[in-house]
């Protein structure tokens, strides 16, 4: 008898239904839902599916879980797609645990636990610049009843991207993704998202004077952040107003603008997400990192992607070199890098990037 009649997976997931759940992989070209590789439901939650002797398969399997398409493929704790599953050793017991699937095409989500969003103002004033803007607040889903709990802020560039339907350059879907960290008690932060000024967009967050684009704004924009708009959010919702609880974040243009708020700003924030910022735009933005003088102790989260162009990976790495090379004490300047070989320069990975930055600059 062969030993393959013995290969048998052990499968638990939280979020149960009474759709079937499939093997997909390799073995079967990686159709989402073939009949031969249903499992079979044992218990609620709990199912099991043992491969039969007749089926030829591969030296080395790899599978992922589905509820019979790949709209509905299992997701991680963060509400990513995991990587492959792999099995070499074609004979044995395996067990699996799936925390999320995929919904009809969308990022897993828990709706008891979505933030509360709220229009702070559709024409918030920004004296420094002479224009209103449009900015929203994210609110813990039980900010309401918690009546004597402060939270963390984390204030987000490009508003029009990252919650709801999103926008034609995509979504992160932040809104999702915080409803899963708070099913982990880690979604407990307020985003403030403020809309970006559509055509003015790259002078505003550019602190820096590029000739074919203009006069660089950004270090007015900075200053409407820290001196303006923190001090009525700290005002009129339950903060914490220190600098270790205060956040900035944002993705190319506006990661540039972050990390640069940051260096400008240490007393007032000491928490960066940096997702794929653009440092091409100026290499001043080094030269501000060494100026960056005696740092209150910060946190700095640095993401890049391989397929961003040839300079993506390089300038995050730089970046961190630069600030590390200083000779801080390493328990006052925390720099996490990460670095996906395959990440692409979009919304969609910015938001899978999301929830992982979060857990480490405010858990």
């Amino acid at each position: 008898m062969s030993n393959r009649n013995l290969l048998s997976l052990e499968l638990t997931t939280i979020v149960d239904d009474e759709r079937p759940v499939f093997l997909s992989g390799n073995f079967c070209e990686w159709h989402p839902d073939v009949s031969d590789f249903e499992m079979k439901r044992v218990s609620k939650g709990k199912y099991k599916f043992t491969f039969s002797p007749e089926i030829t398969l591969p030296e080395k399997i790899e599978y992922k879980y589905t509820r019979g398409g790949w709209d509905f493929v299992e997701l991680d704790t963060y509400g990513n797609s995991p990587k492959n599953r792999v099995i070499e050793k074609l004979s044995g017991q395996y067990a699996d645990f799936v925390p999320y699937w995929r919904q009809e095409g969308a990022t897993a989500y828990i709706q008891k636990l979505m933030p509360k969003v709220e229009v702070i103002s559709e024409k918030f004033e920004i004296p420094q610049l002479g224009k209103t803007r449009k900015i929203y607040i994210l609110l813990p889903h039980d900010y309401a009843q918690n009546t004597d709990k402060r939270y963390p802020v984390l204030y987000m560039q490009d508003a029009q991207n990252l919650f709801g339907k999103g926008s034609n350059y995509g979504n992160w879907e932040i809104d999702k993704r915080l409803s899963l960290l708070a099913k982990r008690e880690m979604g407990d932060v307020i985003v403030v998202a403020i809309e970006h000024g559509e055509e003015g967009r790259f002078n505003e967050y550019s602190p820096y004077t590029v000739e074919s684009k203009g006069k660089g704004l950004g270090m007015k924009y900075a200053n409407f952040i820290v001196r303006t708009l923190k001090p009525f959010i700290d005002a009129n919702y339950r903060t914490k107003t220190e600098r270790q609880f205060t956040g900035i974040g944002g993705s190319s243009m506006g990661g540039l603008i972050s990390i640069y708020a940051g260096l400008m700003y240490p007393e007032a924030i000491g928490r960066l997400m940096v997702l794929s910022p653009s440092l091409w735009v100026s290499r001043k933005i080094y030269f501000d990192a060494i100026e960056f003088f005696n740092p209150l102790a910060t946190k700095i989260y640095l993401y890049g992607g391989g397929k961003e162009g040839n300079a993506m990976v390089p300038n995050v790495k730089k970046m961190k070199e630069t600030i590390e090379g200083q000779g801080w004490d390493t328990e006052k300047i925390q720099i996490k890098l990460s670095i996906d070989p395959k990440g692409e320069h979009n919304e969609k990975r910015w938001g899978q990037e999301f929830p992982k930055a979060i857990e480490w600059l405010f858990n």
